[in-house]
């Protein structure tokens, strides 16, 4: 499963990307993020692997993160590997007029197992987790810059 999200923010890409790329801001912006341990490779380089665990309703998830590409201010990139579930995330940064910047998400999600079965019934709502750590982000980047 494929698909493209996209999304304006009120702030200047450099800011944006330096919130983005402080992993001390997931718990601001993606709920149920618990912990992040780094597991090998050079932390925050390509080829870094973390570890990271999520609450989920009655659920505990944990994921590995595999950066793929780190091209800051324009790009990241990263695998996502789960029980069942192969996602990659390439995120792009885009200058905007006012001071803007336009943040383009490409998700490719790949399922075995009986996650097969839940993405096949409920294939939305992969798309709508994903564009809700968006906003959240968005919402929190905002206020932030603000401060």
């Amino acid at each position: 499963m494929k698909y493209q999200l996209e999304m304006i923010l009120d702030l200047p890409r450099e800011k944006l990307v330096e919130l983005f790329d402080n992993p001390d801001n997931m718990k601001h912006w993606q709920e149920g993020f618990v912990s992040m341990e780094h597991v090998s490779g050079l932390v925050g380089e390509k080829g870094a692997k973390s570890r990271l665990k999520y609450k989920m309703g009655m659920r505990e998830v944990e994921m590995i993160e595999t950066i793929i590409k780190r091209n800051f201010p324009h790009e990241f990139s990263a695998t996502y590997e789960a029980k069942g579930v192969w996602n990659e995330v390439n995120n792009f940064f885009y200058d905007k007029e006012n001071g803007q910047t336009k943040w383009i998400t490409l998700n490719d999600f790949r399922f075995s197992g009986f996650m097969k079965i839940i993405a096949f019934f409920m294939p939305g709502a992969f798309k709508k987790q994903s564009f809700k750590y968006m906003e959240d982000f968005k919402t929190f980047a905002e206020t932030s810059s603000k401060s």
